[in-house]
C-alpha cells in the first residue's frame, strides 16, 4: 500500500523593516536560488514571485519538512545570498514574521495565477493591504504591531 499526501503553502514573508531591497530587474535571480533550496528539502516549486519588500511562494511541502523549518531554511540561506550578491546593495535581512497557508489542490491555478501577477495587484494595493486580507480570508487576526 503507497502513501499519498499533497501540501500546498502559499507563503508569504517580507524584508526586514519592508524595506525595499529586492530590485524587480534582479528578482529572477533571488527565485532561482530560492528554488534550488526548494528543490534541496524535497518540495516542488508551482510558483514564486514578488515585490521590492516581499516574496510570495506556493509550494509543495515534504511531510517529514515541519513549515518552521522550511521557511527558517529558505530565509536564512537566501539572506546569506542576498547579502553577498552585489545586485542586492540594500537587502539587510527577512522580516522575522511570515504566512504559510494551506490550499486544496483545487485552488491551485487560483493562487498561481494571483502570485504571477503581483506586480499588477500591487498598483492598487500595497504589501500591509494585501497581507492583512490573505490573513483575514483565513481567519487569523492580523497583528497590529507589524504593521506600519
Amino acid at each position: 500500500m503507497s502513501s499519498y499526501r499533497q501540501i500546498l503553502y502559499h507563503i508569504v514573508f517580507r524584508t526586514k523593516d519592508s524595506k525595499k531591497a529586492l530590485p524587480l530587474e534582479k528578482s529572477e535571480e533571488l527565485y532561482k536560488y530560492i528554488w534550488g533550496i526548494i528543490k534541496n528539502k524535497n518540495g516542488f516549486l508551482y510558483r514564486i514571485n514578488g515585490m521590492e519588500e516581499h516574496i510570495h511562494i506556493l509550494s509543495d511541502l515534504h511531510p517529514s519538512v515541519a513549515l518552521a523549518d522550511y521557511i527558517r531554511d529558505i530565509k536564512t540561506a537566501s539572506s546569506i545570498w542576498l547579502k553577498q550578491n552585489e545586485n542586492f546593495p540594500d537587502f539587510e535581512g527577512w522580516a522575522d514574521e511570515y504566512a504559510g497557508l494551506t490550499y486544496s489542490w483545487k485552488d491551485k491555478d487560483i493562487i498561481i495565477n494571483y502570485i504571477k501577477n503581483q506586480r499588477e495587484h500591487h498598483k492598487m494595493s500595497s504589501f500591509e493591504d494585501e497581507y492583512r486580507k490573505i490573513l483575514e480570508e483565513h481567519g487569523i487576526k492580523p497583528d497590529e504591531r507589524y504593521f506600519p
